[in-house]
């Protein structure tokens, strides 16, 4: 027997194309059409017209015999189909050609057919082409009418399905199209298993052995899929099934023309849906099966059900025990259960349902098409062999009935999944299932009665809770966020000692704490002469809290007690980026790995921001004293008080309140109050400059100019010497091509225009691969001299129908 860790291998193997190497020589061309005056030999082949295919002769991995097969231009081990898989050819003289009769024959080194298309309609003037469907025709060469074929290779699949063949049967022809996996990786010719539409009764999916033994069965169709297995849609394929007078079969839609999609057996019985993108060489697996031990054929015996991921895996179905209770303890459950008491065809017998199973197979079945589902359960009680019932279609009529042991039944977890099993039983099991329902319905009663308690006891806690904090501003109630009392910040503070400050700002003061958890946090106090106010306090209260990320600040809890508001982080033990970035001595410890690392986690952070997070948020106050490192030195995004969302399709807003710091705000936001994502893009380009050169933006000074950092860098990029840019502390441990792609990252954020400047997705995906080719950037916004230059930065509010007032913001830890 076949066990599922042998299948994963397997499906390892087959889908490691290294393990497959043809032998192609591809020395000429025969276009994409075969006449009757033409062949083709060892070492040429037929195109498809749009080269996706190709015709020729192969050997398979070290086999030295040959065969005439159909494979992907693009991934040539990728072989689609083979003629003569029964009567290979020893030796490299095999020529296909048309013969007088008009079909295509395979020659050997004697000229003798070892295969043939029997092609029953005589053709005048035969044609053979191999069209871009990946399908070899032969048709007359003198005719318009392109579609009728006398013979095609899509009648005659080998372990391959593509788009436009079909899996299961053609009435009018009286085809099926089966497929049988290759002998094994070295050889095609007929192997150990077949993937065929079984259409006996209702249609299924199976695969057999060579013996007919059921190695993998879907369940039968009950009008919407396959009852066993979901169908394999996205919005790239789907499979579909046709069912009706002149076919019944399975087949693959595609939706995207720059993706090939195939369907394969392995030579270890695996049917797999395999996908190739545009460009690409390598084939990404969507879908197959079997692939857990449930989908083996009768893993659990007669009148067992396997679970899929939980233990113990097999069950016996109500009022059944197993038959071998020594071999079931063993873990071998293929010997089934027996009835614990047998039916005796009373009337008091009846019937259990069972939701989410695949249903049993149709061994002993009978189908009643126009029965409904209650006539159906009437006539399964008359017959006293039958053992169970189902809907045969879940849409609306339908009876299947089972007369025996049922077999290959397991649990299906698919959303929406609405198949029944009415199983029957004996009187003296439903009155124990009647008795145990009545127990849980008591027990259920007691759990409510205990959980309206619990509920009530939590909500006097609520209530306490919100009447200790009736000062709790608006829209803090709509969020789930720990409320802490302010005895308790100040005992974890040591009262908010000067030996616990961290740092502080135009918001108030920051204080390392730890809690009586254990947990180090910091508290962030605001001010009572604050310039940014409880409306800034609440909006970073409320976005933080709604946003969770690895390079985002996480907010621990907030206290409201009176005037106070406080605001509690996790901390971070290394301070803020600036802490290290402009400080000689701390800077050279900075390494260029790290700061490159730390880089692209705040381009990954901006990005969630922008895009990623259910809420677009604009930071508008990005700058190195705003990242915070943790332990191991990654960024965290803070400090969201200036931050607004945008709803809806909004990319732009302006306002009259300009808040944010001088050096780092976009041009059109500093001079009409204009902000976007693009703003932040500027504020990302600054910080990534500063980061690279250790040199503040605004107090940059140069004895050769007057510009400011951004417009240093541009003069350096302009003149081919960006690296001169490099911090001499990480010259040395630097990446040269990584470095210079940072610069010019850099300025292509900072450009004056917003429209010209990146996305943060087009920024992370330029910074996160190498060989991605970068635009050129344009002119800095500000690129222009200075009569001087401050070594401060500044934070700007302009407040409507006032003064501006300045306050400046000293680089501080935190």
């Amino acid at each position: 027997m076949i066990t599922h860790e042998k299948i994963i291998e397997s499906m390892k193997s087959f889908l490691c194309t290294s393990v497959v190497i043809l032998s192609l020589l591809r020395l000429s061309s025969a276009g994409d059409t075969l006449t009757s005056v033409q062949s083709i030999r060892e070492g040429e082949t037929l195109v498809s017209p749009r080269r996706k295919f190709e015709l020729g002769f192969f050997s398979a991995g070290s086999s030295k015999n040959s065969f005439l097969g159909i494979w992907f231009v693009v991934s040539p081990e990728t072989v689609v189909w083979v003629a003569n898989r029964n009567c290979p050819l020893t030796d490299s003289n095999g020529t296909l050609e048309i013969s007088n009769e008009g079909e295509l024959v395979l020659l050997n080194r004697s000229k003798s057919i070892i295969w043939s298309t029997n092609a029953i309609k005589v053709l005048g003037n035969p044609v053979a082409q191999l069209l871009d469907s990946g399908n070899l025709v032969l048709r007359e060469g003198n005719s318009s009418d392109f579609a009728n074929y006398s013979w095609q290779s899509f009648d005659y699949p080998s372990d391959t399905v593509l788009v436009g063949m079909t899996l299961g049967w053609n009435f009018k022809t009286g085809l099926e199209h089966r497929l049988t996996s290759w002998r094994s990786m070295d050889d095609p010719s007929p192997g150990d298993y077949a993937l065929m539409y079984k259409i006996d009764g209702l249609p299924q999916l199976e695969i057999v052995s060579n013996d007919s033994v059921k190695f993998y069965r879907s369940g039968p169709w009950n009008g919407v899929r396959l009852s066993g297995m979901s169908q394999v849609s996205s919005p790239i394929a789907k499979t579909i099934f046709v069912h009706n007078r002149t076919a019944a079969y399975l087949a693959i839609k595609i939706f995207k023309d720059d993706i090939t999609i195939r369907i394969t057996l392995s030579p270890d019985g695996v049917a797999q849906i395999l996908l190739l993108k545009s460009g690409s060489t390598k084939w990404d697996q969507t879908f197959s099966v079997p692939d857990n031990p449930c989908d083996s054929y009768g893993h659990c015996g007669t009148n067992g059900v396997c679970r899929v991921n939980q233990s113990p895996r097999c069950l016996c179905l109500q009022g059944f025990m197993p038959k071998s209770q020594e071999e079931w303890d063993m873990l071998n459950a293929t010997g089934g259960c027996i009835r614990k008491v047998p039916l005796n065809c009373s009337r008091s017998e009846g019937f259990m349902k069972l939701s989410q199973v695949k249903l049993p197979d149709l061994i002993d079945s009978q189908l009643f098409k126009s029965m409904s589902l209650k006539e159906c359960k009437v006539e399964c009680l008359k017959n006293c062999s039958c053992m169970a019932y189902a809907n045969s279609d879940i849409r609306g009529t339908g009876c299947l009935m089972w007369f025996g042991d049922l077999i290959d039944v397991k649990e299906i977890d698919i959303v929406g999944y609405d198949q029944y099993l009415f199983l029957r039983l004996p009187a003296s099991e439903l009155d124990s299932i009647r008795s145990l329902s009545k127990k849980l319905v008591t027990i259920t009663v007691v759990l409510a009665i205990l959980g309206l308690l619990i509920v009530g006891t939590a909500m006097s806690i609520m209530w306490k809770r919100r009447m200790k904090s009736k000062d709790l501003p608006s829209g803090m109630d709509d969020i789930e966020l720990p409320l802490y009392d302010f005895a308790t910040i100040a005992v974890a503070t040591n009262h908010f000692s000067q030996t616990n400050k961290l740092g502080a700002g135009g918001f108030g003061s920051v204080y390392k704490g730890s809690l009586s958890t254990g947990q180090e946090v910091a508290v962030k106090r605001l001010s009572k002469y604050s310039g940014q106010g409880p409306d800034e306090f609440m909006n970073e209260a409320l976005l933080i809290a709604r946003l969770q990320h690895r390079n985002l600040v996480g907010l621990v809890g907030c206290c409201i007690e009176g005037e106070e508001r406080m605001l509690i982080y996790e901390y971070m033990p290394n301070k803020s980026l600036d802490y290290f970035v402009f400080d000689h001595d701390k800077g050279s410890s900075l390494a260029w790995k790290s700061r490159f690392s730390i880089v692209l986690g705040i381009a990954r952070g901006l990005l969630y921001l922008h895009q990623d997070s259910k809420l677009q948020v604009i930071h508008r106050d990005l700058k190195t004293s705003n990242i915070l490192l943790d332990a191991d030195m990654n960024p965290k995004i803070s400090d969201f008080g200036l931050a607004r969302i945008f709803k809806g399709d909004d990319t732009e807003e302006e306002t009259r309140r300009i808040v944010g710091t001088y050096g780092y705000m976009s041009p059109e936001y500093a001079f009409d109050g204009k902000f976007s994502v693009k703003s932040d893009v500027f504020g990302f380009g600054v910080l990534l400059l500063e980061i690279v050169s250790s040199k503040r933006n605004r107090g940059f000074q140069h004895p050769d100019h007057h510009h400011t950092l951004l417009g240093h860098a541009w003069l350096l990029w302009s003149e081919g010497r960006a690296m001169e840019l490099i911090d001499e502390c990480v010259c040395a441990s630097s990446v040269k091509s990584q470095a210079e792609r940072c610069i010019q990252v850099g300025l292509l954020c900072v450009q004056k225009f917003p429209e010209d400047r990146p996305t943060m997705s087009s920024v992370v995906f330029m910074l996160a691969n190498e060989g991605a080719t970068l635009p050129l950037p344009k002119e800095p916004g500000f690129f222009g001299e200075r009569s001087s230059s401050s070594p401060y930065a500044y934070s700007v509010k302009e407040e409507p129908n006032t003064h501006n007032f300045v306050t400046i913001t000293l680089p501080e830890a935190r």
